[in-house]
C-alpha cells in the first residue's frame, strides 16, 4: 500500500538478465545495466477508496462531500447520478438530507446544495473529504473544523456557487465543484471508505457471508423508513437499485444498498424554525443490512470505532464481510424509530 494513500497497487516488473562474456583471453568488462525501456515498465492499477473500482489515474482532487437537498422544494438533484457515493442521513422534522460524494467525476453543476451538520465528520473524516454545503449552524461549523475537515461554504465565501432562477432560497442553490476543485488543496483519501472485495492476488472475490445471514429468495423492492414523514422506496432493476420517489433528473444507481441502524442524538442547537436539530452517530456499531445487485440481502453488523475510521461489517459468526465493488448508496436509519422492509 502507497504510503498516504488508501489504493492498492498490483506490479509487474520484467528485469532483464545480465549476460556475462567470457574470452579466451580474459574476463571482458560486464555489459552495462540495462535501462527502463529494456527493464520493462511497472503497471500499476489504482481503486478507487468509494467504490473499489480501478482507477485510470489517481484524481487530481480530493473526495467532496456535497450536501444536497432531499425534498420536492429542492428538486431536481442535479448530478446525483455522477457521485460515487450516496448516504442519506435524518435531518430536522423527520426529513433527510443526502451526501453525495465525488471522486472520479467532478461535475460543473451540482445541487440544489444545502448546510452541514454535525453527522458528516464522520462520512468525510475516514476519506479525507472536503465538505461543500451553503452553510451550517455555528455550532455545527466548529465541530467540523475543530475534526480538521476542510469546509467550502457560500456563507464563508468559497468560490463556485450560483443561483437557481427556477428556484427560490434556500432551495435554489447550485455550485461549480470544478471551480472549487481548482482552489483545494488534494489530500489523499487515508483508506477506503467500505471493505470492497479483493482475494490475494488483487482480484475482486465474492462477498464472504456465513449461509444462516443470506437471504434465501433474491428481492427487487425496499423501503427504507427514516420517521413519520419520510420513507425512501427503491427499485431493483437490471442489476441497479434506484430510488423510486427520489428527486434526482437522473437517479443514482446503486450496485449495493446499504442500511445502517445508527443512534441519534441531539446536536445541541436548534433550526431557524425552532425544531431540535438530531445527530445520527455515525461511529460505535449497529445492525446492518445489504443488498447486492443481485437481490440477495444479508444481515450483518456494522462497525466504526471512531468518526475517522471506515465503516466495516461482520457476519453473524464475527467473520469479516466484504463488498463487491460498485456504487453504493447508504442509508443511515434511526435506530429505534427507523426500518427497512425488503420484498
Amino acid at each position: 500500500m502507497l504510503e498516504g494513500m488508501t489504493f492498492r497497487s498490483l506490479a509487474t516488473v520484467s528485469a532483464a538478465a545480465l549476460l556475462l562474456v567470457s574470452a579466451c583471453s580474459g574476463g571482458d568488462d560486464p555489459k552495462p545495466d540495462p535501462g527502463p525501456s529494456e527493464r520493462g515498465a511497472a503497471e500499476v492499477v489504482r481503486y478507487s477508496p468509494l467504490t473499489g473500482l480501478p482507477m485510470d489515474q489517481t484524481p487530481d482532487n480530493p473526495v467532496f462531500v456535497v450536501k444536497i437537498e432531499n425534498t420536492p422544494s429542492g428538486a431536481p438533484q442535479t448530478a446525483l447520478n455522477d457521485a460515487d457515493l450516496v448516504i442519506e442521513e435524518l435531518v430536522e422534522g423527520g426529513l433527510t438530507r443526502l451526501a453525495a460524494m465525488y471522486y472520479s467525476t467532478i461535475p460543473k453543476k451540482v445541487g440544489h446544495v444545502r448546510s452541514l451538520r454535525i453527522t458528516d465528520i464522520g462520512i468525510a473524516a475516514p476519506v479525507n473529504g472536503v465538505i461543500v454545503a451553503t452553510g451550517g449552524a455555528n455550532q455545527a461549523i466548529s465541530r467540523v473544523q475543530n475534526a480538521g475537515i476542510t469546509v467550502f461554504s457560500e456563507d464563508g465565501g468559497s468560490v463556485g456557487f450560483s443561483s437557481d432562477p427556477a428556484k427560490v432560497r434556500p432551495y435554489n442553490r447550485l455550485v461549480d465543484l470544478k471551480a472549487i476543485a481548482a482552489e483545494a488543496d488534494v489530500t489523499a483519501p487515508k483508506e477506503p471508505f467500505l471493505p470492497w472485495a479483493e482475494d490475494e492476488e488483487g482480484d475482486d472475490a465474492e462477498p464472504s457471508a456465513t449461509p444462516s445471514a443470506t437471504s434465501s429468495d433474491p428481492v427487487s423492492s425496499a423501503s427504507v423508513r427514516f420517521s413519520r414523514s419520510v420513507t425512501t422506496t427503491w427499485k431493483l432493476t437490471g442489476g441497479h437499485w434506484a430510488r423510486t420517489n427520489g428527486h434526482a433528473d437522473t437517479e443514482f444507481q446503486a450496485d449495493t444498498l446499504i442500511v445502517m441502524f445508527c443512534r441519534v442524538g441531539n446536536a445541541g442547537y436548534r433550526d431557524p424554525a425552532g425544531n431540535p436539530v438530531p445527530s445520527t452517530e455515525l461511529e460505535g456499531s449497529g445492525r446492518a443490512v445489504v443488498v447486492d445487485s443481485q437481490g440477495q440481502s444479508v444481515e450483518l453488523t456494522w462497525k466504526k470505532p471512531a468518526t475517522d475510521s471506515p465503516i466495516t461489517f461482520e457476519s453473524s459468526d464475527g467473520q469479516p464481510y466484504t463488498l463487491d465493488p460498485g456504487r453504493a448508496f447508504i442509508e443511515l436509519v434511526p435506530k429505534g424509530d427507523g426500518s427497512v422492509d425488503l420484498r
